[in-house]
């Protein structure tokens, strides 16, 4: 870890990862006295992130009221699209948002501005440190290893993201299930502000959450995203790992991510609207994709609390994504957690106990909750294969037709039988999936 005889080795908290959940605890406990360090395994907090597009703004401003002057906001989000391919057919629902409630950054800037607030309220940053293990003694959690270092602390916040190596170690959770997680692959075209506001019809400030699901991957489970930032734009895909290597096992997928990320930028309806765009930037990430399944089988120990990602909290409707907040939300809730318990016994597993409470209590888990069944759609092939073909083949033969056109009736049963499905086994599966909501 790089200790020297001038750096502490025991500290009021130790905080692993600085990402939105580890820094907003961070913040939160600096600012509350505690003497604080984030230990952070990439080169300057935000170097892991990848995350290009929405974040919701209210529940950042709970933990930083200042958000809105300071913080790196690119666009408020005005407008709201949903796209299902099939081919060169489109269907997409468009809304004119009546206010403003989230806004497009790179999470890069927006983590390390969040670290930067809390090395600002007194939180010690320490980069480039891989994290072996969490120190346990008596039954409870009392500092961190990296290498042969050892780093002590009362209270320690496990904010390590999806990749949970540590909390595998203290038998929190199992090896990840492929059919909890997906995988992101983005792109970044530099297109430039005025153009951006001419092509996706935006007012300077103005941004747009664009979502597409169907032939763009493939039929797989997941979706693409457009994202307009100030002068460039964000695209890329979301597969379902688990239905991912089904599908290239059985065949029926041969293209790489990064291929099918490149049909999504040369796509004839889309590339419009970056056309003579430069790439900037390139990466992939994992994400979580099981909702609460994701969840460790605890949140707590003795002295140890688990945020943000590394704790499941992610929920991707179809419509829209919240993780960051939530991983905010979660450090504020720690952050509370811990300052109560240094007044009141210190770190106890009751005291500990009060983070899962009040996890439970807030608006991160009772979404988590009341969406548990959007994982089994989001894992379901029907809403990415069959019924983006079919809506979009209904629509075609309502709206292509040279002479006669035919009923709605008509055109969904054809288009059932271009799918080789009857009536009733289409409304079964629709309906068998949408009881598991």
């Amino acid at each position: 870890m790089g200790t020297t005889p001038s750096t502490p080795t025991k500290f009021d908290v130790i905080v692993v990862g600085a990402g939105p959940a580890g820094s907003a605890a961070a913040y939160l406990l600096a600012k509350a006295g505690f003497k604080v360090v984030m230990v952070e395994r990439g080169r300057g907090a935000g170097s892991k992130e990848l995350y290009g597009g929405k974040i919701y703004a209210a529940p950042l401003r709970e933990v930083w009221p200042e958000l809105d002057k300071e913080a790196p906001i690119h666009r408020w989000v005005t407008r709201e699209k949903l796209s299902i391919t099939a081919g060169d057919r489109i269907t997409t629902i468009d809304f004119k948002m009546g206010k403003g409630v989230a806004f497009t950054t790179y999470l890069t800037e927006m983590a390390k501005w969040m670290a930067s607030k809390a090395v600002e309220a007194g939180a010690l940053l320490v980069d480039e440190v891989v994290v072996d293990e969490i120190v346990k003694k008596d039954g409870r959690v009392v500092g961190i290893r990296s290498g042969p270092d050892t780093l002590y602390a009362d209270y320690v916040i496990d904010a390590e993201g999806v990749n949970r190596k540590l909390l595998e170690k203290l038998g929190l959770v199992e090896k990840i299930d492929p059919d909890t997680v997906a995988l992101g692959v983005k792109e970044v075209l530099k297109v430039g502000e005025k153009a951006i506001n001419e092509r996706f019809a935006l007012e300077s400030g103005e941004g747009l959450a664009w979502l597409l699901a169907g032939d763009v991957t493939r039929g797989i489970p997941g979706g693409g995203f457009i994202y307009t930032m100030k002068d460039t734009v964000s695209i890329g895909l979301v597969v379902h790992i688990g239905r991912a290597l089904d599908a290239a096992n059985s065949g029926e997928l041969r293209e790489s991510l990064p291929s099918l990320v490149e049909s999504l930028r040369l796509h004839p309806f889309f590339k419009r609207f970056w056309r003579d765009a430069d790439v900037m930037e390139y990466g992939a990430h994992m994400t979580i994709e099981g909702g609460l399944r994701f969840m460790p089988k605890k949140l707590y120990l003795p002295g140890f609390l688990v945020v943000g990602d590394a704790a499941g909290f992610l929920l991707n409707t179809g419509y829209t994504i919240r993780g960051v907040d939530y991983a905010v939300y979660s450090g504020k809730l720690a952050a509370e957690t811990i300052i109560e318990a240094h007044s009141n016994g210190g770190p106890t597993e009751e005291n500990m106990a009060r983070y899962e409470r009040k996890v439970k209590e807030s608006f991160i888990y009772k979404e988590l909750y009341k969406h548990r069944g959007i994982a089994n759609v989001m894992s379901e092939p029907l809403f990415f294969k069959q019924l983006p073909a079919v809506v979009n083949s209904i629509l075609a033969k309502l709206y292509e037709a040279d002479y006669e056109e035919p009923t709605i009736l008509e055109a969904l049963l054809e288009s059932l039988r271009e799918e080789e499905m009857s009536l009733t086994r289409f409304v079964f599966k629709l309906m068998s999936v949408v009881s598991r909501l």
